[in-house]
């Protein structure tokens, strides 16, 4: 992945989206159920959210996470470009553990789908359940994935394919000794 991508600060986005909303932190984090102190050090940048985490605060304002890290300046043209794309980065402070989701599908409001690429670091994941409206689809470029989906557990590599509702209970880790990239799609877009 090429460092010259542009990049997205977290802590800087989720304070933008509540003060947009005219929320107080501990509005905020009685919404996600966080605490105070957590989310400020996520807005300040000391701390940096799971996958997990950064749903559970984008509900609580309200939001998808793709509206949350929406850009102003996001092309409006039908091809994006290796390299020009959006990073989210959800927890660089951990060391191999991280997880960058990069933007396939620039986030509009027409938009029926939503496309990333997920560059999960070594043991790296969605560190936890997940559950919200749609279907999923994801297909694994590189590396070995664990899908947990209603409690059960499936090991992909490289060529695997998943598809399930998004309503299910799923979570996902890294279990190679290598960053894992998977081509993840959601409908409606929800991340």
């Amino acid at each position: 992945m090429n460092q010259d991508n542009l990049s997205t600060n977290v802590g800087v986005k989720l304070r933008h989206a509540r003060l947009v909303k005219g929320m107080t932190l501990k509005e905020l984090a009685d919404a996600a159920g966080c605490s105070e102190s957590l989310l400020s050090k996520i807005e300040n940048g000391r701390s940096s959210p799971s996958l997990k985490m950064l749903q559970k605060i984008a509900r609580g304002l309200d939001l998808t996470v793709g509206q949350m890290f929406a850009q102003a300046d996001e092309p409006a043209s039908p091809v994006s470009r290796a390299g020009d794309r959006m990073l989210v980065h959800t927890d660089p402070l951990r060391k191999g553990e991280h997880l960058t989701l990069e933007r396939l599908i620039p986030f509009a409001e027409g938009h029926l789908l939503q496309g990333n690429i997920h560059h999960i670091g070594v043991g790296g994941g969605s560190e936890g359940m997940l559950q919200h409206d749609g279907e999923e689809f994801g297909y694994v470029l590189e590396g070995k994935v664990e899908l947990l989906l209603d409690g059960k557990s499936y090991e992909m590599s490289a060529g695997d394919s998943f598809c399930f509702r998004s309503e299910r209970p799923h979570g996902y880790r890294n279990i190679g000794s290598t960053e894992a990239r998977v081509i993840w799609l959601n409908t409606p877009p929800s991340f």
